[in-house]
């Protein structure tokens, strides 16, 4: 189903108005003074929220692929932030498991508002210059 939506938006979606939807949430993001995160937190954050746990280090670096000691960066940042936590598994203490917290969801809750907001305000026609706000654009014969 999800990715059936994400094919339905890309066919809607040109790539310009795709990026202009994530520069208008990150602009909203800085804008409420949330945490500014880099793109790789995000997307630790991301993925240890919308995929089905355990998630481990050695798991979210296979994931992204990228290396262990990047992901132990990103974690570490998230965890000085309260957005994710870190827990030595009791079934295998070699293995350190990755856990959401009440604070990173929401993180996420509030930054999805802001996507929607954007997605929101991308779809409202914006007044032409001279035109009162709130006018509704005329068509051009």
């Amino acid at each position: 189903m999800q990715s059936m939506l994400a094919v339905l938006a890309m066919a809607m979606l040109t790539q310009n108005q795709a990026l202009d939807l994530w520069r208008i949430a990150l602009v909203n993001g800085v804008r409420a003074d949330a945490p500014d995160l880099s793109a790789r937190q995000m997307a630790v954050l991301l993925t240890v929220y919308l995929t089905p746990p355990p998630h481990t280090v050695r798991g979210l670096a296979q994931t992204l692929n990228i290396s262990k000691p990047a992901i132990t960066r990103a974690l570490d940042r998230l965890g000085e932030l309260g957005m994710l936590k870190r827990k030595v598994d009791d079934a295998d203490r070699r293995s350190v498991l990755v856990q959401r917290t009440v604070k990173g969801s929401v993180f996420l809750s509030d930054f999805a508002v802001l996507v929607i907001d954007a997605a929101g305000a991308q779809n409202t026609p914006q007044p032409t210059p001279g035109q009162a706000p709130g006018a509704t654009p005329q068509a051009v014969a």
